[in-house]
């Protein structure tokens, strides 16, 4: 073979594996300079150029980054106004050209190619002078040169916009990170703020037992009807706990049949059903934070015990796997349910039970602190007051004493909501007695004697859901929002105040 030939053979070799070498070093993310500098260098070095030039700019097409090798005194505002880089930004097309001038300095041969991703440019690299290997003499540039250098530029361009979409999207995360702390803040101090609020005994020990187990690991159980604000006991307990930073993962068992809710919990494998793709469970989810297990009493007696083997061994089985899979979870627990009599019955694993139940939380229901009813009002006033944009917000003594007779079988919850609806029904920043959507039992009671006929709770809780649902003309959606429900549980509810009470108020819901 001519030495010629074998020449220009190496010389193709050289620039395949320069271009192996700048695809595999520029194929992880680095600083946008560390990427430019790099792409110069090997490019003066495989074409044998005496100097190089290259920049980044961006949205506007100002210069970002820029190095020069070969070049004295090249400011980078001189770069964008040389007459080729300008044909070549314009153009998006790689040039050959010869000047008699450049950058100042003398003429020589040149090589620009621009670095463009997708349809924006993102800078031009550029070499000249080229040197002919031993030799004293200037040589020229071939086409297969200007290929070269269009495929560093072409590998560049991909190269920068790789790091500049994963900073777009570490400036996204952060941001979200951010928000989501100072979300996790504000629900802490909103959840803080309304269970400090009252100075009853029973809420005084249960906010000193929220902040002496919270720095804890140990299972907690927390007991109470339904609104009285135990998931709003669980989040405080992991908002101030040392896994605070980890996710707070809630699951209603209650609400899913089981062998929903055993995939839901543990995760299921792919193929354990036609078109069935593997997903994690909430105890997965969970990793490194806290799993809250509201309902606890309505889990079926099967996936109790496989409840009992977690937190027995920390390990989980995924629905149809095999493979047993470390957790690293905190579990808190809550339910209404009288766990002591399911466990006479046979309802409820005692094993389990104690398990839960390292530490128990009590929470009263509201008619047994009656004497915070006038501050939880006030809260919730100044709460959904500068939400509805009132000021000054305020209730008439009658309210409040109207609020005062009422039983409260929904809690806390249910003051919430009727607070909420009385600040949407009135015309003015003062609440009075007709404001309130409450039961016609609960308004006119105060001043007489209890007698032998009080209705239960259940027909109270009845008649309370029939005025809620007359209010939204039977709109279930609406009327489960209000009663701080989800639709499930209200139809629930329905049919079973309807089992009780039958020839109670008509349930003929759409």
């Amino acid at each position: 073979m001519p030495a010629a030939s074998q020449f220009e053979l190496r010389r193709k070799l050289l620039q395949l594996e320069a271009l192996y070498d700048v695809g595999r070093a520029l194929n992880t993310l680095r600083p946008e300079d560390d990427l430019l500098e790099e792409l110069m260098h090997r490019a003066v070095a495989v074409l044998d150029a005496t100097l190089g030039f290259v920049f980044s700019v961006d949205e506007k097409l100002n210069i970002q980054t820029h190095f020069t090798f070969g070049i004295d005194n090249a400011p980078p505002e001189q770069l964008l106004v040389e007459p080729p880089i300008k044909q070549v930004m314009a153009s998006r097309e790689p040039m050959m050209v010869s000047v008699s001038k450049f950058l100042g300095g003398a003429g020589s041969d040149l090589l620009i190619a621009p670095m463009i991703a997708g349809d924006a440019i993102l800078g031009i690299i550029g070499v000249g002078g080229k040197e002919v290997r031993g030799a004293s003499t200037k040589g020229a540039f071939a086409e297969e040169d200007l290929r070269f250098l269009e495929s560093i530029a072409s590998i560049g361009g991909a190269a920068i916009d790789n790091t500049r979409r994963f900073h777009k999207l570490d400036l996204v995360r952060e941001t979200l990170e951010d928000e989501n702390r100072a979300l996790k803040q504000r629900m802490l101090r909103e959840y803080s703020d309304r269970l400090m609020v009252g100075d009853s005994p029973k809420m005084q020990r249960v906010i000193d037992l929220v902040a002496r187990v919270a720095d804890s690991q140990a299972s907690v159980i927390i007991r109470g009807e339904s609104g009285t604000g135990k998931e709003m006991v669980a989040r405080l307990i992991h908002g101030n706990s040392p896994r605070k930073d980890g996710p707070f993962v809630a699951i209603n068992c209650a609400a899913l049949p089981e062998t929903l809710l055993e995939s839901e919990l543990f995760g299921i494998e792919r193929g354990v059903a036609t078109g069935v793709e593997a997903r994690p469970g909430k105890f997965e989810l969970a990793k490194g934070g806290t799993i809250f297990l509201d309902e606890i009493g309505d889990i079926p007696l099967t996936l109790q015990a496989k409840l009992l083997r977690v937190l027995q061994e920390r390990e989980i089985e995924k629905l149809g796997g095999r493979r047993r899979i470390p957790v690293d979870v905190r579990i808190l627990s809550a339910t209404h349910r009288n766990l002591e009599e399911m466990i006479e019955k046979g309802e409820f694993r005692q094993d389990l039970y104690y398990r839960l139940k390292v530490v128990e939380i009590v929470l009263p229901p509201l008619r047994e602190r009656k004497d915070d009813i006038p501050k939880l009002v006030r809260f919730f006033l100044d709460k959904y007051g500068k939400r509805e944009g009132l000021k000054d917000v305020r209730i008439t003594q009658e309210a409040l004493q109207k609020l005062m007779r009422y039983p409260f079988p929904g809690n806390v919850r249910e003051l919430e909501n009727l607070v909420e609806g009385a600040l949407a029904l009135t015309t003015d920043p003062v609440i009075d007695p007709g404001d309130l959507l409450m039961p016609e039992s609960a308004s006119g009671t105060g001043e007489r004697e209890l007698s032998g006929d009080l209705p239960t709770l259940a027909d109270l809780e009845g008649r309370y859901i029939a005025r809620v649902l007359a209010f939204t003309k039977g709109n279930m959606s609406k009327a489960a929002k209000i009663l701080g429900v989800d639709r499930k549980t209200l139809y629930r509810k329905r049919d079973d105040l309807s089992q009780l009470a039958p020839s109670a108020e008509s349930w003929d819901i759409h």
